[in-house]
């Protein structure tokens, strides 16, 4: 998409040198004091190793511009009719400090192709959002990231199990709607809610449920009914089990992983990067779901968990996926 932006030459990095030219600034200032001690344009070339018109080019540049005209200039062209528009580029800087997604989320929003979106980030320095806290969207010092991606060829063959803790809504709504001057009651207050997540590692189907605890017993119903839900999409053998090293997870899942046929795989101890789809389902269940809008109610954001993750399976574009949703993975059913 362009709007016909014309460019100047005003780049800051005109006193680099080109990576693929031959000659840098005191090359070409020795062609010039080669000139001008009087020695053949031809000979100089010669012994540059340069073209008989690079050396012409020089000395004429010179003759005008004086030192000046020896200085690396840009390559980009004075106009560029194919570059987006500063009022497009304007309105995708606007949809991600909003919505804070990548670009393949973006582009059908504001209309722009996904590539188009990327490049305008990168021009406009914006950060990565893997570098960006999700509540808050300011930069984080520093992330843990995995040294080698990986992802299983089938559907089953290995998911992905954890819980995430976060602070239940008291009735009337909390800071969110009344703001943090209100007391903050640390011994009575409305508790914790666990949302328990399952996703699988090919397609990255997801299931998850708000439930009260992280218990042994509860652990265990909820990857029963994770492993029903995960066969009413065709999904119908799960092969493998990674969680990290909670006990529930250790001692409380043998049986119902032994009678499903499921090998369990543990992560190393305090490397929950090694488990890290579910672990990013978790921070993209706290933007866009915990967090995404204000809720009066803790029972109004539970409600709100099975038509979001509804919407995460068949509709919400997955940047690892082609920018295709969950769904498009799985067989038909």
């Amino acid at each position: 998409m362009g709007c016909g932006l014309s460019k100047a030459h005003s780049d800051p990095e005109v006193l680099v040198s080109h990576g693929s030219a031959r000659l840098t600034v005191h090359g070409r200032r020795l062609i010039v004091q080669r000139h001008q001690a009087g020695w053949p344009q031809a000979h100089i070339a010669a012994a540059m190793g340069v073209s008989r018109q690079c050396v012409k080019t020089w000395i004429d540049r010179y003759a005008v511009e004086g030192e000046a005209g020896l200085v690396t200039r840009s390559s980009r062209p004075h106009t560029m009719p194919t570059r987006t528009c500063d009022e497009v580029e304007q309105k995708v800087l606007a949809a991600r400090a909003e919505h804070r997604e990548g670009p393949d989320v973006l582009g059908p929003k504001v209309g722009v192709p996904a590539r188009t979106v990327s490049r305008i980030l990168r021009r406009h320095r914006v950060p990565y959002l893997r570098e960006c806290d999700p509540i808050t969207g300011e930069v984080m010092r520093c992330s843990k990231q995995t040294a080698i991606r990986y992802e299983r060829e089938r559907p089953g063959e290995l998911v992905h199990m954890d819980v995430k803790k976060i602070g239940r809504i008291p009735d009337g709504g909390g800071w969110r709607v009344h703001g943090r001057a209100i007391p903050r009651d640390r011994v009575n207050g409305p508790g914790y809610d666990y949302v328990h997540s399952l996703v699988d590692d090919h397609s990255r189907l997801a299931y998850s449920e708000v439930l009260p605890d992280e218990k042994g017993p509860t652990c265990a119903g909820f990857l029963e009914r994770a492993i029903a839900y995960f066969a009413g999409y065709g999904i119908t053998r799960i092969e493998r089990l990674m969680t990290d090293n909670a006990w529930a997870y250790r001692y409380s899942l043998r049986a119902l992983c032994a009678e499903h046929g499921i090998v369990q795989k543990f992560i190393k101890p305090h490397c929950p990067w090694q488990n890290g789809k579910v672990e990013r389902l978790n921070r993209t269940l706290a933007t866009e779901w915990a967090y995404r809008q204000v809720f009066t109610s803790n029972a109004a954001r539970a409600a709100a968990l099975a038509p979001w993750i509804e919407h995460y399976n068949t509709q919400r574009r997955h940047s690892a996926l082609g920018a295709k949703p969950p769904i498009s993975r799985l067989p038909p059913t």
